[in-house]
């Protein structure tokens, strides 16, 4: 741990200190070869508001502690929501009974000895922390005036989260971890037509609500009326919020064992594609914790250090992703999960990479994303929420909703603009413009 504890300030959040504290205490109660705690905790609330008035608010406080207990190569977890000590240590006992009949783990690793993380303190915001219901209503309340005003029917969420997470190990291991996250998405529509976006941020204070509001009411009206388009292989432009839903699926296969084992786009008769150039040279690529749109965790659930990591570089993979018990075969050192995803991006705007295309499809959000080849990584989903057709470097008129059949590494090849980057969730992404993708059907999806 590399901070002084830091005292929660959300009511119901226990601090730094009591989760360590905890911690401590199953590690000293345990009567394992070894145990390991992962305690988390958190704190959050939502909003939700459709028609123009808040429909629903939802508060929920979580606390569970995971027992592992270890015997030889034989381990169980058992994980119990009860902090009391009685409770604790009935957990601890049950963790311990259950190790003792588990067959021998044959993908074993050692228990994981103390670890050097990142010397930072992750984004954590007091008044995101403390939010009332009442100030998330009145910032619903003015998007719903906007919208009514507007004459748009407005939808959408706002919420936020403070969150605690606390390890330790017998071996010595412990840290622990204090994180705010704020969220808003809205949706406009307006007769047939409709827009969406949606921000992320570590402090409700940073989330852009009036902007997005009145930039979403103004895609929704445009959008009215949409034509039908021929479906086919098109350029086209894709919102960051859009390109959000794509990517992260070809950054989760980077998986070492999946190329290895022959299962992944990664892999070739004699190894594995990392080191060539697959992707367009734009394409950079990081797992980036310190960028300062995410400031997020120094360490992951397992307690393996989330450091900075070159993913891609100039289009060429520079890594794949190692579990413990993969790099342990292999000989190499686990990476923790390609997360958070950081995308380097341009200083162009959407509006620019428009300007600079001579005819493309401008896609808002991408929908219902799922897998059609794991192994090829082709995916189907469907546009929504704002499809427009690009002619002479300007928005055409609207288009009615596609689906599309695409090969994801395939995308990141044929990518050759980038805009300013957002942070949508978790990660940062710029939105692209894609010379060549493939839509395969028009779609009744609004």
């Amino acid at each position: 741990m590399n901070n002084q504890p830091r005292l929660a300030v959300a009511p119901n959040l226990l601090n730094e200190a009591e989760a360590l504290s905890i911690v401590e205490s199953v590690i000293k109660e345990s009567l394992a070869e070894g145990v390991f705690v992962n305690l988390t905790a958190s704190e959050s609330a939502l909003s939700r508001f459709s028609e123009n008035q808040i429909s629903q608010n939802i508060n929920r406080d979580r606390c569970q502690v995971t027992i592992t207990s270890y015997f030889g190569k034989q381990s169980a977890s058992v994980a119990t929501t009860e902090l009391a000590p009685d409770a604790l240590k009935a957990a601890i006992r049950r963790s311990e009974e259950l190790a003792r009949f588990a067959p021998e783990d044959p993908e074993w690793v050692p228990l994981l000895a103390p670890q050097s993380y990142p010397d930072r303190t992750p984004g954590f915001d007091a008044v995101t922390a403390n939010i009332s219901p009442l100030q998330r209503g009145e910032k619903i309340h003015q998007i719903c005036k906007i919208s009514q005003k507007a004459g748009v029917n407005g939808s959408g969420t706002l919420s936020t989260t403070a969150s605690l997470q606390a390890i330790g190990s017998s071996l010595g291991l412990r840290a622990c971890e204090m994180v705010t996250e704020a969220d808003f998405s809205y949706t406009a529509r307006k007769d047939n037509g409709s827009s969406w976006s949606r921000n992320t941020a570590i402090a409700v204070e940073d989330l852009p609500i009036t902007a997005t509001t009145e930039k979403v009411i103004e895609t929704a009206m445009l959008s009215r009326n949409p034509r039908e388009v021929k479906p086919g292989i098109y350029s086209v432009i894709f919102d960051p919020a859009a390109f959000a839903s794509l990517l992260p699926w070809l950054i989760w296969n980077l998986d070492a064992r999946s190329a290895d084992e022959g299962r992944s786009f990664m892999s070739t008769e004699n190894g594995n594609l990392v080191g060539e150039q697959i992707f367009s040279p734009l394409i950079q690529v990081q797992r980036d914790p310190a960028h300062p749109l995410l400031q997020s965790s120094t360490f992951f659930n397992d307690g393996i250090p989330n450091n900075y990591l070159e993913i891609i570089k100039d289009g060429i993979p520079q890594t794949l992703s190692y579990n413990r018990y993969w790099a342990q075969e292999k000989a190499k050192q686990p990476t923790g999960a390609f997360s958070p995803i950081v995308m380097n991006g341009s200083n162009a705007s959407i509006n620019d990479l428009i300007a600079q295309t001579e005819r493309g499809i401008l896609v808002n959000r991408a929908w219902y994303v799922r897998y059609v080849n794991p192994k090829t990584l082709e995916v189907t989903g469907m546009t929504r929420d704002g499809t427009f057709l690009i002619e002479d470097g300007q928005i055409a008129y609207p288009i009615k909703n596609l689906r599309f059949n695409q090969i994801l590494p395939e995308m990141l090849r044929d990518i050759d603009a980038l805009s300013t980057v957002k942070r949508i969730s978790s990660g940062v992404v710029p939105g692209v413009r894609v010379k060549a993708f493939n839509f395969s059907s028009v779609t009744d999806s609004v």
